[in-house]
């Protein structure tokens, strides 16, 4: 029988607000995490979401631990881009290192209470009315496009966050921890304030290009849940690897445009000639994201920087 019932979405969601507790646990008073327990953590929380998966094969059903498994790896990779555009604010606003994982955590619990709406609201849309699965295809693809024009570069996140910067009035000046400040009797934005407006602006805009990639997947609102919320935890340690990982996986960005196009065809094929099983979704993925991994690692040396060679070419098209 599949999990989904009202007690199974208790459990689930106590069992998160444990795992966002210790994750707070885990990095209060750092104000940044070496390298090192970075990577550890990170591996803990992917081995936990792993093992989540065993939990819905032996107490759920098969098609709903497989499809998890998919669902989790698309949404872990979307979260690498996700943490980057963060890095990216943070950077933008200087807000300094001992105050980012406060901003980073709200970042995160909004980007959760927001997944959860747009996992609702688009599940249910389906249901109703299938015909919205072209649409919901075509914003899939599009994404993937775009994603493709951008694979070298973030250019397009910096104009975002330029843009959202220039429309805010924003208070010069250290206020601490404050998010807002009153100078001359008007209520104005801190930078860190500023910064946690760009995080929400950034978390809308991911949820709408990955709530769509998941429900191309699977439509089970308690798997899809899960696999967007197991994507999220752990994204705090995550947030001090992604720069070095991101610049060494220089060919994740084409898997992921490759990826959403993928599950875009998967959406209209299924709604046409049937549905496609869940063997071919998580084949799909592992075959996606691994061939863009594996294009990565010739091209760097052993210490993980780019080769002469592509520092020439980066050079050549910031010259373009």
């Amino acid at each position: 029988m599949p999990l989904g019932s009202p007690t199974d979405w208790a459990l689930l969601v106590a069992a998160l607000v444990v795992l966002l507790v210790i994750d707070l646990i885990l990095v209060r008073g750092r104000g940044e995490m070496t390298p090192r327990v970075a990577a550890v953590w990170s591996v803990v929380w992917i081995a936990i979401a792993i093992a989540f998966g065993g939990v819905l094969y032996l107490w759920g059903t098969t098609e709903q631990s497989t499809t998890y498994l998919a669902g989790y790896l698309v949404e872990k990779s979307l979260s690498l881009d996700n943490v980057f555009v963060f890095l990216v604010v943070l950077g933008a606003f200087a807000v300094p290192t001992p105050r980012r994982v406060r901003l980073l955590t709200y970042g995160i619990v909004l980007a959760l209470v927001l997944r959860l709406i747009f996992i609702l609201v688009g599940a249910a849309a389906l249901d109703a009315a299938s015909w919205l699965t072209y649409p919901f295809a075509a914003l899939l693809g599009w994404t993937g496009l775009r994603l493709w024009r951008h694979r070298h570069d973030h250019d397009g996140d910096e104009k975002l966050i330029a843009g959202v910067r220039k429309r805010m009035t924003i208070a010069e000046g250290d206020h601490g921890d404050k998010l807002t400040t009153k100078i001359d009797g008007k209520r104005m934005l801190t930078t860190g304030g500023a910064a946690l407006v760009a995080i929400a602006i950034v978390d809308i805009i991911f949820a709408v290009d990955s709530v769509p990639a998941i429900l191309g997947i699977t439509t089970d609102t308690f798997v899809v849940f899960a696999a967007n919320a197991f994507a999220l935890l752990g994204l705090r340690p995550l947030f001090f690897l992604v720069a070095e990982l991101v610049a060494r996986l220089r060919h994740l960005k084409a898997a992921l445009a490759a990826l959403l196009v993928f599950i875009a065809a998967k959406m209209v094929y299924g709604e046409i000639f049937g549905k496609v099983g869940p063997e071919w979704s998580l084949g799909g993925v592992l075959l996606i994201l691994g061939a863009g991994v594996l294009a990565s690692l010739p091209g760097l040396k052993e210490d993980g920087t780019a080769t002469d060679d592509e520092v020439e070419d980066d050079e050549a098209r910031t010259d373009a």
